[in-house]
């Protein structure tokens, strides 16, 4: 993997290459001192991966993120101190398309070395994303996808009468800004629930709550195994396990399927409301890098689902909605607008 660094600190540019050198196959190709230096050198020589600072002279990582993201594409992992201060600007780089965020190593912290080896694992982990899935994808999916499943005929017969109105939308990369674009446009007096999975780390799911709470008028926060999706609520997958509905309309998540790259997973999600969710409901798949979500989209819309994908025109990365489009899961291909509109309309 062609790997380029950016960041003002010598120090962090040090620390960043002795540990990417441990690993073979990574080769840093190039580095910068500012956001600005990385636009230009990322035109003349595209990596596959670049670690990106948030803070630094003349351009902030935000505003590089924006612009390699537009003009060069490539993955970009947001490589920062102190990012739990900084939730906001992660989620901002993150809405123009970086993919995840870690801490800056630091080599004189005693933990240096778990700091190196989420730092390696993060990589790692897209690596597996900018790989296409091996493959049947439906394999993936096989064996043990949902466990506690029930089949009580009593239980089934109490939980189909339950009528919520259910919303489900997932994302990945540039996925933060079009969640607020389509969120802030939602009313108080919303009818429906909403469920969303979006792809991030697990450590960063309480501070992409309170974000998300800044953008929308509606109450957001983490989805509980155990609990119940309700009227007027967003809930969001906060685990690098996949959140999916149970039998009886609760919700759980599970480490299945293991070895899929994309955590928490859209698909596992979708398939699981297509299995269990006895009333029709409206499933959305906005921008993000890969296949996710595509499938389960399709089969949310042979149950009866309306099923939107968002178009290229308004997309970070014209990934997932595109493999949807391609699958015909998706009933109408929308802008963030449309989207908007389209559900003030129905539970507005």
């Amino acid at each position: 993997m062609k790997i380029a660094l950016v960041n003002d600190m010598a120090t962090a540019l040090a620390a960043l290459r002795g540990i990417l050198l441990k690993v073979p196959e990574y080769e840093v190709i190039w580095t910068a001192r500012d956001g600005a230096e990385a636009v230009a050198k990322c035109s003349q020589k595209r990596p596959d991966l670049i670690l990106m600072d948030l803070f630094m002279p003349v351009m902030d990582g935000v505003e590089a993120t924006q612009h390699i993201m537009k003009n060069s594409p490539c993955a970009i992992l947001i490589v920062t101190a102190s990012k739990e201060q900084y939730f906001a600007k992660v989620y901002e780089a993150m809405g123009y398309g970086a993919l995840d965020a870690v801490d800056t190593p630091v080599l004189e912290r005693t933990d240096s070395p778990e700091m190196a080896t989420q730092l390696l694992t993060k990589i790692a982990r897209i690596g597996k994303l900018l790989k296409p899935v091996a493959g049947n994808s439906k394999r993936a999916f096989s064996g043990e996808r949902y466990p506690n499943k029930k089949s009580d005929s009593k239980l089934e017969r109490r939980t189909s009468i339950v009528d919520v109105p259910l919303v489900a939308i997932g994302a990945s990369t540039g996925g933060p800004k079009a969640l607020a674009a389509i969120l802030s446009q939602l009313p108080l007096s919303f009818s429906a629930a909403v469920a969303i999975v979006q792809h991030v780390d697990g450590q960063f799911s309480s501070g992409f709550v309170e974000w998300l709470n800044q953008q929308t008028s509606l109450p957001v926060s983490l989805a509980v195994g155990g609990e119940r999706l309700q009227k007027g609520m967003i809930l969001v997958a906060g685990s690098n396990d996949h959140l999916y509905l149970k039998s009886d309309l609760t919700l759980g998540y599970t480490k299945h399927p293991i070895n899929y790259p994309y955590r928490p997973s859209v698909d596992v999600f979708f398939k699981s409301l297509s299995e269990h969710w006895k009333h029709k409901g409206t499933a959305i798949l906005l921008t993000g890098m890969g296949r996710d979500g595509a499938e389960g989209l399709g089969a949310l819309r042979s149950v009866g689902w309306d099923t939107f994908a968002q178009n290229k025109e308004s997309c970070v990365v014209y990934g997932m909605p595109k493999a949807a489009v391609e699958l015909n899961a998706a009933m109408q291909v929308l802008s963030l607008e449309e989207i908007a509109t389209t559900l003030k309309q129905k539970f507005g």
